[in-house]
């Protein structure tokens, strides 16, 4: 997520206080400063985090996982290596990153932060990319590997598929799917997925190509049913391939609370009673970590009525697709994308 509601904020300073009163009650140590977050996460390793199977993998990974760009946005490079490694002892073990997230800076922190054992033995990591052509991609990963300090990336995906003419440029003669074969052979990288938040008919149309895909990344949420649905027209594919699915925008990048239609608990509780491997959630503060830790603790798959009564009561505001911007505007697609496509802004 790039932006930030107002209500976004409200709602994480007000549910701070209470956050903490339910792990004091439950024996856990722990106060609201980014200080003593790592001393709340031995108390807390008590009630281990879900773990979910991540398609036809073999591999499980724990349901809440840790959003690599506003990693990035932590002011501080200690806070951001704390809280990568307050997240892995919580147990929140994937780790999402990006090539371009904030110039590497991200992809920088995170590895640092994996650097200190035993976390990077821990983490389940993944990174995105923008190659097209396979000498871009094979740049990216060396790139990756190094700000990373890994010599394997578990997942690497192709990054913001979401441009008409993407997958028949990965796909091509030289295209970026040669490094991902190339990449795989050499142990560089374990496996392989793709991300896209534009358009459903997009990641349908990277589906086509006969690659044996083990993970799609790709926005899902209560607006998303109504409006270019990713969860009615692609995620019954995944399913049916074995796929592993890894939610993004599930918050619709702050847009759900603005629309009134549900609350921060409720959204990600419907998007884990889908059949995902875990919600990727951009989370800066410890604070915002410790509460959807708590959120995936507490989590029971709604019942069908549940489920029914969030589609009704958010259908209105979705049906144009203002609620979903990373549908229907250009404001979230990445500079290097934009330059890749000869999109100005």
């Amino acid at each position: 997520m790039r932006h930030e509601s107002v209500n976004r904020r409200e709602f994480l300073r007000q549910s701070a206080a209470g956050v903490l009163a339910v792990s004091l009650a439950s024996g856990a140590t722990t106060t609201a400063t980014a200080a003593d977050a790592a001393g709340a996460a031995g108390a807390v390793q008590e009630r281990p985090l879900p773990l979910r199977p991540l398609g036809k993998t073999g591999e499980k990974i724990s349901m809440l996982g840790l959003g690599g760009h506003h990693v990035g946005q932590v002011r501080s490079d200690q806070e951001a290596i704390r809280l990568v490694q307050t997240a892995i002892d919580m147990g929140v073990t994937f780790m999402d990153n990006a090539w371009e997230y904030h110039n590497g800076r991200s992809e920088e922190i995170m590895g640092r932060a994996l650097a200190a054992n035993p976390y990077r033995q821990k983490a389940f990591l993944m990174t995105k990319h923008h190659g097209r052509d396979k000498q871009t991609a094979l740049r990216h990963l060396e790139d990756s590997l190094r700000r990373l300090q890994t010599d394997v990336i578990d997942l690497w995906q192709f990054h913001e598929v979401v441009y008409d003419k993407d997958p028949d440029m990965i796909f091509a003669a030289g295209g970026g799917i040669e490094a991902a074969y190339e990449a795989k052979k050499a142990g560089k990288v374990r496996y392989v997925g793709f991300t896209g938040h534009k358009d459903p008919n997009i990641l349908i149309k990277m589906l086509a190509y006969e690659y044996p895909w083990d993970a799609v990344q790709m926005p899902l949420n209560v607006l998303d049913a109504h409006f270019q649905s990713f969860e009615r027209n692609v995620l019954p594919i995944l399913l049916q391939r074995r796929i592993g699915i890894l939610a993004m925008k599930t918050q619709a990048s702050g847009f759900v609370l603005r629309a009134q239609v549900a609350s921060v608990k409720e959204a990600l509780d419907y998007v884990w009673s889908l059949p995902v491997s875990t919600i990727i959630s951009g989370m800066a503060s410890p604070e915002h970590l410790r509460q959807n830790v708590q959120f995936a603790r507490e989590h029971a798959p709604l019942t069908e009525q549940a489920k029914q009564d969030l589609l009704a009561r958010s259908q209105e505001a979705a049906l144009t697709g203002r609620f979903e911007p990373f549908k229907t505007t250009r404001n979230f697609d990445g500079p290097v994308g934009r330059a890749l496509h000869g999109i100005g802004g």
